[in-house]
């Protein structure tokens, strides 16, 4: 379990530090992106960062920010928008519309710190927050010593780069899956690729050019890091990857993107997302991951639930409900 000692991080107005944790003020990442402008009135209601701990690892969750926009015809492959619509009505979200959030974690155990995926990159409007985040929480791109990539979607992996397109994290080891790196690295593979899927090998290319020498790649169920084992979670993509956090008795399942928006795919986990590649086998992986943290009550972090991410779930009549971690900052 989560231990309960949470705490939000903030940056000050113009030319302030962060100098330790403080228990109730919280930044949004629009007003940490430009440090030397005092800060108005929040631009994105998203916290942050927010702190907890497993066990000894110590974990922040970091906003790259929300996107939201109309939704698309088909966004949920096997149910009507009609139904979609009633998902959403349900949680209190407004109807035709979708808001996904991204939340990169980061995991510091001892000396060790380390990045689970990276954001959408600098530049991206609503989304890209993660560098200006770090820079106000007082972590400094070159004390990250590792980064794992989940799999190799643009929202994960384009915060590898700075705007110039040099590496961002310039001292880390960048760890991504063999099944993921095989599948989007394969010359037949984009070739015979359907053009909604050409740029991403495309953009696969653009994003690891510049980190030759600085990637290793990973097979499931091994622990790359201290405590942190990976988890293959297969049908986003290829090799789509889950991770578990252990640290003493406590235990984090980190999902990545195995339910994109929970009002929707936690309520009913056998519907597909438009955006996964192999929506069945999706759907069956989601099944078998949540019959699983659910028979073991474990927490599991959502790369793209509601921030700061953290839940519990609970089985509800023929899929789950989400119960978010309480929020509670400590001195």
């Amino acid at each position: 379990m989560i231990e309960l000692s949470r705490r939000a991080l903030v940056a000050g107005a113009a030319g302030a530090t962060v100098t330790g944790l403080l228990a109730t003020t919280m930044t949004s990442p629009a007003a940490a992106q430009d440090a030397a402008t005092p800060a108005g009135p929040a631009a994105s209601p998203i916290p942050g960062a927010y702190r907890y701990k497993v066990g000894e690892a110590r974990v922040t969750a970091i906003s790259d920010g929300v996107r939201t926009f109309p939704m698309p015809q088909g966004f949920v492959r096997n149910a009507s928008g009609e139904a979609v619509n009633d998902a959403l009505a349900a949680a209190f979200l407004p109807p035709d519309q979708i808001s996904i959030p991204f939340t990169v974690l980061l995991i510091e155990t001892g000396r060790r710190r380390l990045l689970v995926d990276t954001g959408n990159g600098p530049g991206q409007g609503p989304v890209g927050l993660l560098a200006p985040t770090l820079a106000a929480i007082g972590v400094a791109p070159e004390s990250i010593d590792q980064v794992v990539i989940s799999h190799f979607h643009g929202d994960h992996i384009n915060g590898l780069l700075t705007a110039e397109g040099t590496p961002a994290f310039p001292n880390a080891r960048v760890f991504v899956p063999e099944a993921e790196w095989s599948f989007w690295m394969d010359d037949g593979e984009a070739s015979r690729a359907p053009d909604r899927l050409k740029g991403n090998f495309q953009n696969v290319r653009r994003v690891f050019k510049p980190l030759d020498g600085k990637v290793e790649r990973y097979a499931w169920n091994k622990e790359i890091a201290p405590g942190l084992v990976s988890v293959g979670t297969p049908g986003h993509t290829p090799g789509h990857t889950s991770f578990e956090l252990g640290s003493g008795a406590d235990a984090l399942f980190i999902q990545s993107d195995i339910t994109n928006i929970p009002a929707l795919f936690v309520a009913n986990p056998s519907w597909q997302v438009m955006l996964d590649m192999d929506g069945v086998k999706a759907a069956e992986v989601r099944r078998r991951t949540y019959d699983r943290l659910v028979a073991d009550r474990m927490n599991v972090a959502g790369y793209h639930f509601p921030f700061p991410g953290a839940a519990h779930l609970a089985r509800e009549g023929e899929g789950y409900r989400y119960v978010p971690v309480m929020w509670n900052p400590v001195p």
